[in-house]
């Protein structure tokens, strides 16, 4: 399940290394900014020009695990990517090939019924893959319940090919990530809050802009097409529900009698992901009338143009490659010509792309639009 966006991303453009290894810091990255067809460029520390009072971002504050650790499996030496905690106790994980240059590779003919043996004398029971699609991810069950614990003595973050070394987990933590009582967290870092730092929270919030906490625990990526998605755990809290209801409902009374384009400035209150995370959470925390609930649980959500957006108005992500399901919620939120506008302009550019690359924020065209169609306001 991808989007049809025809484009390659070259390897130069492939962020191989964090901003601050490149000497600069975390909010020196790019900042293309999206409104319809209409393309503007900017440097994300200048983020808070293209907001405004009354907006209010909603940030995932998952923090990223140590997900990768070493194993041999039948005496060959395999690494460990531990993605999401089941109910039932037992883990997905990914069974990789280490490379020279340290990363890995994808792994073939996991068989059922095997052990992994781990760190610390700690065995791993392969026990069926997730999906009859293939044999990728599987359900595996440790022989000890304190897998965060062995993961924060003897993993590291997971990295993939195009990065060019290993980097401390700091590296792969947002400034909103906040620890989980059980430990448990994403296994690849919800990059889009990356840019942010405490200085830039810091003159948002002073210039009226609200942050909405949500969580949801991101497993590994898959380049597979074929395979369904699996669920994740998420949380939408009773603060964040009641917050982006407000803003929605005070966005309503604000439109009455206004121009398209004056909707939107009396009422303020834009309902902005940070991360397509963030846009999974809510939208599996809303009803068919858009209304958001407090809520807790399991979501395998996929965003499509078909099933469409209901909640947000923009989005603040990274750049993607054409074979991620994340564009077709790119789509679903903005429409496929101005999804393709802005990836030939980030492509022409040569914007970086990845979890250390540039960034991308989609608004509302709101010379176009007003907040309260149907069509979600583009």
């Amino acid at each position: 399940m991808t989007a049809d966006i025809a484009i390659r991303v070259p390897e130069e453009l492939m962020a191989s290394e964090p901003a601050e290894v490149r000497g600069s810091g975390r909010d020196d990255v790019r900042l293309m900014v999206s409104r319809g067809t209409e393309v503007s460029h900017h440097a994300f520390r200048d983020l808070a020009g293209q907001l405004r009072a009354g907006d209010v971002l909603v940030v995932n504050t998952s923090a990223t695990m140590p997900s990768a650790v070493d194993g041999t499996l039948d005496g060959e030496r395999v690494v460990v990517h531990f993605s999401t905690l089941g109910p039932d106790g037992r883990w997905a994980v990914e069974l990789r090939a280490p490379e020279p240059s340290g990363s890995t590779r994808r792994r073939t003919g996991t068989r059922a019924r095997t052990t992994v043996a781990l760190p610390g004398g700690r065995r791993l029971a392969l026990e069926e893959p997730l999906s009859a699609a293939g044999d990728r991810l599987w359900w595996a069950r440790a022989d000890t319940p304190d897998v965060p614990g062995l993961l924060a003595r003897y993993g590291r973050p997971i990295r993939y090919a195009y990065t060019s070394g290993d980097q401390p987990l700091s590296a792969y933590q947002t400034v909103f990530a906040l620890p989980s009582p059980d430990g448990v967290g994403s296994a690849e870092m919800p990059s889009a809050a990356r840019p942010f730092t405490v200085e830039l929270v810091a003159e948002l919030v002073r210039r009226g802009v609200w942050f909405a906490p949500v969580t949801l625990h991101t497993g590994v990526a898959s380049p597979e097409a074929h395979e369904p998605p699996y669920p994740e755990r998420f949380e939408v809290p009773v603060s964040t529900a009641r917050l982006v209801n407000a803003a929605r409902a005070g966005r309503r009374r604000g439109a009455r009698g206004a121009s398209p384009k004056g909707r939107w400035r009396a009422a303020g209150g834009r309902i902005v992901a940070v991360g397509t995370t963030a846009v999974r959470a809510l939208q599996s925390a809303a009803g068919v009338d858009g209304v958001v609930r407090p809520a807790s649980g399991w979501t395998d959500l996929v965003v499509t143009p078909g099933r469409g957006v209901r909640v947000v108005d923009g989005l603040l992500t990274g750049l993607h490659e054409p074979e991620a399901s994340h564009l077709l919620m790119l789509e679903a939120l903005a429409g496929r010509a101005a999804i393709g506008a802005a990836y030939a302009e980030a492509l022409s550019g040569l914007y970086l792309w990845h979890e250390f690359g540039d960034v991308h924020l989609i608004l509302p065209d709101e010379n176009r639009h007003a907040p309260n169609c149907s069509c979600n306001g583009w």
